[in-house]
């Protein structure tokens, strides 16, 4: 596709393509200024199988040593599934209803210390991972969703500004995206999850930054694998870019990120960033 620099056009105007999925063809592309990524599942794999973490203990805390029924497992596989993204502290208030609600524990805790129980299951194969990393990019890599960096660092020497916003605590996406080797990209805009403030969460940062630069809707690419940033990108107008990547795998198809994607409305869909270059094509119009 031959595309004029600062061009306009929509996805209906792309070619098919195996590895890109259009959803919404009337998405207006070329015009993309800014970036706001989403970082567990979406660039890095630090943490995957955090839900094989979270659903046991939610499950765990509900029944409070009662035998776990399949009503609850199906209601808290199905919450981790659609909360996808948001803060943790938020999941862990679900969690916090979810024990009173049902009655079942003796001796039932805080969202905060729920929180904490689950941070040190899930540290465990997170400190072991990243104590693997021997410094060379080949490891870092090995910890990404394929052609991640490569991605990024296309949009960054495009003049993209990058914004990286998770719903883990920012102590712990400032960790690793530095061993990742990627936390200058962002330069300033790294957000991680603050319990005591709204502000960090996607919802306000995608607003923030549509307000701040006084942008088109457009001119905001939103790039997740979880259908809390999807929905709030679509809300907003921006072009919502789902990331469906096996984790284990790091590229290739998840079909239950897939299903979730589609569910939240995202404008395009790839399975992971092996074909950055004519992605970066597509959604800057040939900036170089």
């Amino acid at each position: 596709m031959a595309m004029k620099r600062g061009q306009v056009f929509t996805a209906a105007d792309l070619p098919s393509l195996s590895w890109l999925k259009v959803l919404n063809p009337s998405v207006r592309l070329g015009q993309v200024h800014h970036a706001l990524f989403d970082f567990d599942g979406t660039i890095s794999v630090i943490r995957r199988g955090w839900e094989k973490i979270m659903i046991p203990l939610m499950v765990e805390s509900i029944c409070g040593g009662h035998p776990p029924t399949p009503e609850i497992e199906v209601e808290v596989t199905e919450y981790v599934d659609r909360s996808t993204g948001i803060l943790t502290i938020k999941q862990m208030e679900w969690l916090e209803w979810a024990v009173r609600c049902y009655g079942l524990s003796r001796a039932p805790k805080t969202a905060r210390q729920y929180k904490r129980i689950y941070n040190e299951r899930l540290l465990r194969p997170v400190r072991q991972r990243m104590s693997q990393m021997d410094g060379s990019q080949a490891a870092r890599d090995e910890l990404m969703i394929l052609g991640a960096r490569a991605f990024l660092q296309g949009l960054y020497r495009r003049g993209v500004t990058l914004y990286l916003a998770s719903g883990t605590d920012h102590i712990y996406v400032l960790e690793e995206a530095a061993a990742l080797g990627i936390a200058e990209l962002f330069e300033e805009n790294i957000y991680g999850a603050r319990d005591d403030t709204k502000a960090q969460t996607k919802e306000h940062i995608i607003q923030r930054i549509l307000d701040e630069h006084h942008l088109r809707g457009e001119e905001l690419l939103v790039v997740g694998d979880g259908p809390v940033e999807i929905r709030h990108a679509k809300a907003r107008g921006a072009v919502a870019l789902g990331v469906a990547a096996d984790e284990e795998q790091r590229h290739g198809l998840d079909s239950r990120k897939h299903q979730r994607l589609l569910a939240a409305g995202a404008d395009l869909i790839v399975t992971d960033f092996l074909h950055h270059r004519a992605l970066l094509r597509y959604l800057l119009a040939g900036r170089v």
